[in-house]
């Protein structure tokens, strides 16, 4: 018993100073904390939305249609005299909620799948979990998601679902390798040796190890979730009440024969900067917690 208290302490303590290592390696790279301000910007902007400080007249409709930049609208308006910036700040916040649900849902769904399949290697379950994922990935992810997405297109978060149903399976993927390399360690089998249940075993010794892998997941799912909305929304599949930036780029279709450029410019160019801050976070991240890179 004390073997087994000894080694999980030491467990602990291990993971603790990992976490530690990753966090100063992480502030010492300078393009992925300027990575995580701008993505802290958005943030701001998306709770300012939500709170109801900025971002509510992007439905008002006025007689200035297709106007130019000027002081009152930073990216001019649209075909019915909407103010296109006001469209895009409440967009940002459409981009969050979506991120977040889809990357934590997922996240969370995969990493618990994964750490089953992983445990139980060999056996009936992993065999099931396996199957499954071999099937959602053997299926194109756009065209899977939109299949999703249209035959739930009656339900407010069709969307949601559709994309929770294909992102679990990478992290599900990843976490399973990793657990089955961590079920060999002394301590897990010292826990089942004396009867602890698997179930417990992989809820407080086996997942807490497989957390940071769960975590850059969880923002790659993210990107990928606000990509997708923006796709499958520009498709007509995507957010129907609301605005998002793929409903701006569906609108600046015809804007754009005629002239005038300011929804497309605005939509894409909030899309991409989020998604290449994001990815530089994921990227830094993804260094900072890798345990090779930590030890070396």
């Amino acid at each position: 018993m004390k073997t087994i208290l000894r080694n999980f302490l030491a467990s602990e303590s291990s993971r603790e100073s990992l976490w530690s290592k990753s966090f100063r390696k992480f502030r010492r790279d300078r393009f992925g904390i300027a990575a995580l301000i701008v993505v802290g910007v958005y943030a701001i902007i998306a709770l300012g939305v939500w709170v109801g400080l900025w971002g509510q007249n992007w439905s008002d409709i006025s007689d200035e249609g297709f106007q130019g930049i000027s002081r009152d609208h930073w990216f001019g308006t649209n075909l019915i005299g909407q103010d296109i910036f006001a469209r895009a700040i409440a967009g940002t916040k459409t981009a969050f909620e979506v991120g977040l649900v889809v990357a934590l849902s997922a996240t969370l769904i995969g990493g618990v799948l994964g750490a089953i399949a992983g445990y139980f290697n060999g056996t009936i379950i992993d065999e099931v979990i396996m199957w499954l994922y071999g099937c959602i990935d053997a299926i194109p992810f756009y065209l899977f998601v939109a299949a999703i997405a249209f035959a739930m297109q009656d339900m407010p978060y069709a969307m949601h679902v559709a994309m929770i149903a294909t992102f679990w399976s990478s992290t599900c993927r990843i976490v399973r390798g990793e657990v089955i390399k961590i079920r060999n360690l002394e301590y897990i089998q010292a826990a089942h040796a004396i009867g602890v249940k698997p179930l417990t075993i992989i809820y407080r010794h086996v997942t807490p190890n497989t957390f940071h892998i769960m975590l850059v997941q969880a923002t790659i799912s993210f990107v990928g979730a606000i990509k997708s909305e923006v796709i499958l929304t520009f498709l007509g599949l995507g957010v129907q009440d609301g605005v998002s930036w793929g409903t701006m780029l569906s609108e600046s279709i015809n804007e754009v024969l005629r002239g005038h450029f300011g929804n497309f410019l605005a939509a894409s160019g909030f899309l991409f900067v989020l998604v290449i801050a994001f990815n530089m976070f994921a990227d830094a991240l993804q260094d900072a917690t890798d345990p090779k890179k930590i030890s070396s």
